[in-house]
């Protein structure tokens, strides 16, 4: 993977997942859908994907920052 797109997928998810773990984003829409039970979950997986594409974006800024 050429290093614009990792960092661009990195900043992408990073925003994404930072917008669900801080608003109420993912909150409301799982009401509206009926899928209110799953929200007490949402932190078991939002919280470990920002991490992991914080830690994408980095690589891929050291990655381009190397080379």
């Amino acid at each position: 993977m050429s290093n614009n797109r990792l960092l661009k997928v990195g900043i992408i998810g990073t925003v994404v997942s930072a917008l669900c773990c801080f608003t109420p984003l993912l909150v409301i829409l799982f009401g509206a859908v009926g899928l209110s039970a799953l929200v007490g979950a949402l932190d078991m997986v939002l919280l470990p994907a920002l991490g992991i594409f914080i830690l994408l974006t980095l690589y891929a800024l050291l990655r381009a920052r190397m080379a």
